[in-house]
């Protein structure tokens, strides 16, 4: 016989419980339960654990102290309400429960649902797009605040703008914030604020509560009146968690009404404080600017010349242009004059010219004799020159100056007395006619 291991297996309790958490957190989503408030104890943790109970059954919950943090009343036992939870097991003990995210009195469900149903559709028709929100001014002269005049919250924001900005004037438009009619009080008011005109920036506000408190800032009316306001709306209406038909369609959404007024108002010490840096920023500047332009002064006045002087400098550029000009033209002129030539020369190269070739042959015709008559009386002063040199060594001239040419029998020449004896006979040759005669003495000079 077979038998089946998983149907046998032993598990632990732990083990089981743990499964068994398993299976109900996946088989139950977040999900609303009603009930009444039983054995409610508030744990020194902070933590909150309590039953809720119908006329047939009970169930434990445990609210942490995160969560339970965000609402605003006080949990009692016999309070009818409603939880938003998750189903859960607690392992250690095996005890089914509830495990809340957020609790609401009951009949708030209704609430709910005419608050999403209106949230719908005034977002079909646009109404919160950031689009149309207008800009809040930075620096507003009056603040309107649409609030009851016994609200604290109207004392917050009268505090922080006298604290922030004591300069700014505020206008009340009083109006009941809760109960039957306030919805339409709230609207009349905001329709009151945009006629008269009187403000910059209205404040809509109120203290916090739950959200039966503040239903008539979830009316239609008050809506409808915040989007046909003329002046910039500033939604402030209870704690950080609340949220209002009024905050979407606001121009700008606060999460307290002290939020609200620190919102419209800017801050007087930190405007000083900037002011203060800006004045002395201002001043540096000028001081700059002033050195700048005083230098810029001095560098123009030295550049600065008399209209007559700079007229004068004005006519020389002028001339020394009207020079240039005539250079140019001139140069221009002469540059096409060499052209035309040169084209016109080499046209001339380029035909024959049998007058030039005639000319040229008479023009080489008269050089020739002319060469020809210089080359001749160059020669002629050439031989006139050697006719001269010629008769300056002659020795015709020599003897016609009183010498005489002595010769040897032999015809050699005598130049030294060393060259003759005595007794011989000696040819003497005179510039006309030539004698002989004999040798008798002779004398040789001592060295």
């Amino acid at each position: 016989m077979h038998v089946d291991d998983s149907n046998t297996a032993i598990i632990s309790v732990a083990e089981l419980n743990r499964r068994a958490r398993e299976f109900i957190e996946a088989g139950f989503p977040l999900l609303w339960v009603a009930g009444e408030i039983s054995n409610f104890t508030r744990a020194a943790s902070g933590h909150c654990y309590f039953s809720l109970k119908d006329a047939t059954a009970q169930v434990r919950c445990v609210f942490f102290r995160h969560k339970a943090a965000l609402i605003d009343w006080r949990p009692e036992n016999g309070m009818q309400v409603e939880v938003r939870a998750l189903p859960s097991l607690y392992e250690a003990r095996g005890d089914f429960q509830l495990t809340v995210e957020g609790m609401r009195r009951s009949g708030l469900g209704a609430l709910f649902e005419a608050f999403e149903r209106l949230k719908r559709k005034l977002e079909r028709e646009g109404l919160f797009e950031a689009s149309r929100r207008r800009p809040i001014p930075e620096f507003p002269g009056c603040v309107g605040v649409v609030t009851s005049p016994k609200a604290a919250a109207l004392r917050d924001v009268l505090t922080t703008l006298a604290r922030r900005m004591p300069g700014i004037r505020v206008v009340l438009y009083p109006t009941p914030v809760q109960g039957e009619g306030a919805g339409e009080s709230i609207a009349q008011a905001i329709r009151t604020a945009s006629v008269r005109s009187e403000i910059d920036v209205l404040i809509v506000c109120r203290g916090g509560g739950g959200m039966e408190d503040l239903w008539a800032f979830n009316e239609e009316v008050v809506a409808r009146a915040i989007v046909e306001c003329a002046i910039p709306v500033v939604s402030g209406i209870g704690h950080e968690t609340d949220f209002t038909i009024a905050d979407f369609v606001a121009d700008a959404r606060a999460p307290t009404p002290t939020a609200a007024a620190e919102l419209v108002s800017p801050n007087r010490a930190e405007l000083l404080i900037r002011l203060g840096v800006l004045g002395a920023r201002l001043s540096r500047d000028i001081d700059r600017a002033l050195n700048s332009r005083m230098q810029h002064l001095d560098y123009l006045g030295k550049r600065l010349v008399h209209p007559g002087e700079r007229i004068e400098a004005e006519l020389r550029h002028m001339a020394h242009l009207v020079q240039r000009l005539r250079s140019a033209a001139t140069h221009a002129l002469g540059t096409a004059t060499w052209s035309f030539s040169g084209l016109l020369h080499r046209l001339r190269a380029a035909l024959p010219d049998n007058d030039a070739h005639i000319a040229r042959q008479q023009d080489l015709r008269l050089r020739l004799r002319q060469g020809q008559a210089r080359l001749l009386e160059q020669h002629e002063a050439a031989l006139v020159k050697m006719r001269a040199g010629l008769a300056h060594l002659n020795p015709q001239a020599v003897l016609e100056r009183g010498y005489s040419i002595v010769e040897k029998p032999g015809g050699q020449i005598v130049r030294s007395a060393q060259q003759i004896a005595a007794g011989e006979w000696l040819r003497l040759t005179f510039a006309r006619g030539a004698a002989q005669t004999r040798v008798e003495h002779i004398e040789i000079p001592e060295e």
